[in-house]
């Protein structure tokens, strides 16, 4: 197309092009939240760091949850969730992975079986790549149970 078009025309067509990008990777960085209806994500470090100090922690073969009580009053009706893996756990590729595996895992069970009102941390570990999802899940479960941040089941019938 550039060798059809005149000379003068060619900075009109490169500016076009510059707008086009410009307008896509504008889209793209406002993009809504993918996290589902009453859960945020913790982003700041000391959100992180907080929740770490409570020491409400359990550890299983796929990962760690870290929990503690949001403290502020204002919505207490949701729950937040930060994820963490270490350098520990392999090189970039390997920990975006375990993020994705722990942000999926969270978005179908957090909202269904955590309590609202606390703040939680996943952090990845060696096992959590390669870890059957259906263990994954369990082991939510487990660790939520054990920091007290399982919702109480609703027998309905």
């Amino acid at each position: 197309l550039a060798a059809t078009v005149s000379a003068p025309a060619a900075p009109l067509l490169a500016a076009v092009a510059f707008f086009q990008i410009v307008a896509l990777k504008a889209a793209r960085a406002f993009q809504p939240n993918t996290m589902p209806a009453g859960v945020e994500r913790l982003k700041k470090r000391a959100d992180f760091l907080r929740v770490a100090a409570v020491r409400r922690k359990w550890a299983t073969p796929g990962m760690v949850l870290q929990a503690a009580r949001d403290p502020s009053p204002v919505d207490a009706g949701l729950l937040r969730v930060g994820f963490t893996a270490t350098k520990k756990v392999g090189n970039a590729v390997v920990r975006n992975r375990i993020k994705r595996r722990l942000r999926a895992l969270a978005d179908d069970m957090l909202p269904r079986h955590a309590k609202p009102g606390w703040d939680y941390v996943l952090i990845g570990r060696h096992g959590t790549p390669n870890r059957p999802f259906s263990e994954l899940e369990k082991d939510l479960l487990k660790a939520l149970a054990k920091v007290g941040a399982l919702k109480k089941e609703v027998n309905r019938g």
